[in-house]
């Protein structure tokens, strides 16, 4: 079978984990702070902090900016449930904007239109998270002027979209945004197994950030509320979490973060690839300020379920990127037209790293066959 995505793990990453399984610090060691250190030089940003996994930053980061009860949270339905649910922990409430019928992304156009009327209903966000859906910027410049306007936060949801670029700058450069949370789950761009980060150029948000990440605790004498007894004494200042990245997981990223660069190359060749071979199908449009690291390849398709199993059939696995995350259960929202329009039809072809071309061919012609087969 071939899978829809996957990490690419080499003799260098599993050195690097063998080093550190036979080094003194297996967590809370100097290769989390490496890493960290590496990711901001990476990004362009001053403050990088690695989380266990990107739902975690998402809390972190929300709570960082003071979300609680009674405040509002806005974001897109075409996201993964952990970007709505991290509001949740904070006790927020969750509202959705529909996406552009092209990018796939926020809807500057259904956030304006949204924002007028929540001025009007006095209901306005408290933080705005644009999702970077398949690894492709949303339009920032603009999001970011209408947070000056309306008064809300921004934190981006990166999860898809470390390596790719917006306005030539790298995305986690938080140029329009307060923070951007990446993932390094193993389909994403880079892999820890699981993982997560957290950028800003904020002092303060980076330091509350690093007191939540560990129970809320510091060992850092200048920030003592007591006089301390010892060199062993530490203070819970917060209500924190225990949400580290140990010391393994570190070294695997530094590891595979220095290959990145190769990494987006070829997921640009793949989808390069499919954008020219593929014909009579619905390809995913990229907005000319943006350039996308290309964490999915989303086409659309009529007869989805039926492509769906005759490709699976055929050795393929594709998958559904996202059901509305507002047509769950437990959120019952009311329906987005662009997003409910887009779920009907959209699948996710495999693109990964070592892809080769004689399966990207095996895909591409038994997709023409089954979407032709389907027409007639």
């Amino acid at each position: 079978m071939i899978p829809y995505g996957r990490q690419d793990v080499d003799q260098s990453d599993i050195d690097a984990v063998i080093d550190i399984l036979k080094s003194d610090f297996l967590t809370q060691g100097p290769k989390t702070i490496e890493f960290e250190n590496d990711l901001a030089c990476y990004c362009g940003v001053k403050y990088a902090k690695v989380t266990s996994s990107a739902t975690s930053a998402l809390h972190l980061a929300y709570l960082a900016i003071g979300l609680g009860r009674d405040d509002i949270v806005w974001t897109v339905p075409n996201t993964f449930v952990a970007t709505s649910n991290a509001a949740l922990y904070c006790c927020a409430t969750v509202d959705f904007v529909d996406i552009n019928p092209k990018t796939y992304n926020l809807s500057i156009d259904c956030l304006k239109e949204k924002l007028i009327q929540a001025k009007k209903d006095n209901k306005l966000p408290k933080l705005v998270v644009p999702v970077h859906f398949a690894g492709q910027s949303c339009e920032m410049k603009d999001i970011w002027k209408l947070s000056k306007e309306y008064g809300f936060k921004i934190i981006e949801d990166a999860s898809h979209a470390l390596g790719g670029e917006y306005l030539n700058k790298k995305i986690g450069s938080c140029e329009y945004s307060d923070m951007v949370v990446f993932s390094f789950h193993p389909v994403k761009m880079i892999t820890t197994g699981e993982g997560g980060a957290i950028m800003t150029n904020n002092k303060q948000l980076d330091e509350k950030i690093e007191l939540l990440r560990s129970h809320g605790i510091t060992k850092n004498v200048s920030k003592f509320d007591n006089e301390k007894d010892g060199d062993w004494y530490y203070e819970q200042q917060a209500l924190g979490f225990n949400y580290r990245l140990t010391d393994i997981q570190a070294a695997l990223g530094i590891s595979q973060l220095k290959r990145l660069d190769s990494f987006v190359k070829r997921r640009r060749r793949i989808a390069a690839r499919y954008l020219k071979k593929l014909k009579n199908i619905e390809l995913p449009y990229q907005h000319p300020d943006t350039k996308s690291s290309w964490h999915l390849f989303v086409i659309k398709v009529k007869h989805r379920e039926k492509v769906f199993n005759e490709l699976k059939k055929r050795g393929v696995t594709t998958q559904v990127h996202y059901i509305p995350v507002n047509k769950q259960p437990y959120y019952e929202g009311i329906a987005l037209e662009n997003n409910g329009n887009y779920y009907k039809e959209c699948l996710s072809l495999p693109i990964y790293v070592d892809l080769t071309t004689k399966e990207q061919d095996m895909i591409i012609n038994n997709l023409g066959e089954i979407n032709d087969q389907c027409k007639n």
